[in-house]
């Protein structure tokens, strides 16, 4: 079957994408930060916008308002989003073939890759003469809050970019029955996503010294607008039940297929957590960074090979 999406071809007087660099320096960080308190102050941010629903999905359209919004009268909103849906590629990048990159129109690019290879795209060829001040990962159609953030190529996206040391944020709209019925879903997002984000870029934390820099994620409620009863900055949750299973097929031919399928999005998560504050009203603000590591488990750990391992015996 033919996916739907934007037919993608060569630029034509391009070359090939720079080698991405090494880990950001801290010194880079903080220039970095400065800069975005600055241009943000003065209403000429140059911000990218990318995604994982594709080019012409109804949220990446809902972000470029947002963004333009955000970016001021003197500011640049680019946008580098995948020609097809990228949903559930989480952090992937196409680094054993080549991604093919269009240019549709001025500062609106699409790729045969990801939302980590847009970033790469946008940062180390499309904008290389001047990075954006901030990077902008939405608006997803459906929340990635919980377990979806480790599948979520719109976080993945943001991550990307923090990686590269640049001020990242994603968003996604959680769907469900209050937001069904609604002629825009995206109209929480829409409404209030401006305002949390400019929140966020005034006294959020973009300075960190640490080795992987922070980046958001926001997931707006499955309310109508006027029915968000606030923000909330939240740790990641876990639904009960709703790891991913495949339901396998057999077609006619005798091959066997799978179609992979998540669980319900509103089973019941701890309270606090990210998913439990958006399912009782509120906007959920997640800091995160790319470290996956336990650091309450290294710190339980830390005598645990501090005598050599005895060998086994060989036997003749």
């Amino acid at each position: 079957m033919q996916r739907q999406g934007t037919q993608v071809k060569p630029l034509s007087g391009r070359g090939r994408l720079k080698q991405v660099g090494g880990p950001v320096n801290q010194e880079r960080r903080r220039e970095r930060a400065l800069t975005l308190a600055r241009n943000h102050s003065g209403g000429t941010m140059r911000i990218l916008i990318t995604n994982d629903d594709g080019i012409n999905a109804p949220g990446l359209h809902v972000l470029e308002e947002i963004a333009a919004d955000l970016a001021g009268p003197g500011g640049q909103v680019w946008v580098v989003a995948p020609a097809f849906e990228q949903s559930g590629v989480a952090h992937c990048i196409s680094y054993a073939h080549p991604t093919m990159v269009a240019r549709l129109d001025e500062r609106r690019y699409a790729t045969e890759g990801s939302p980590a290879d847009c970033v790469l795209a946008a940062i180390c060829d499309i904008m290389a003469d001047g990075l954006p001040d901030l990077v902008l990962s939405g608006v997803n159609r459906g929340n990635n809050s919980g377990e979806n953030a480790m599948y979520s190529g719109t976080i993945g996206g943001a991550m990307e970019a923090a990686l590269q040391g640049l001020p990242a944020i994603a968003l996604s709209q959680y769907l469900g029955p209050l937001t069904g019925g609604l002629d825009d879903p995206f109209e929480g997002a829409r409404r209030h996503g401006a305002a949390v984000i400019r929140r966020l870029l005034d006294h959020g934390d973009w300075t960190s010294d640490a080795d992987f820099r922070l980046f958001y994620n926001i997931n707006f409620p499955p309310v109508p607008a006027a029915s968000v009863r606030g923000v909330r900055v939240a740790p990641q949750g876990r639904r009960q039940g709703t790891n991913f299973s495949v339901v396998p097929y057999t077609a006619p031919n005798g091959r066997r297929f799978m179609w992979a399928a998540g669980g319900a999005q509103n089973a019941p998560a701890r309270p606090g957590t990210d998913v439990a504050v958006n399912m009782e009203g509120f906007v959920s603000v997640t800091p995160m960074r790319a470290d996956l590591t336990c650091h309450v488990s290294l710190h339980d750990m830390a005598g645990l090979f501090e005598q050599d391992i005895p060998r086994e015996t060989e036997t003749s």
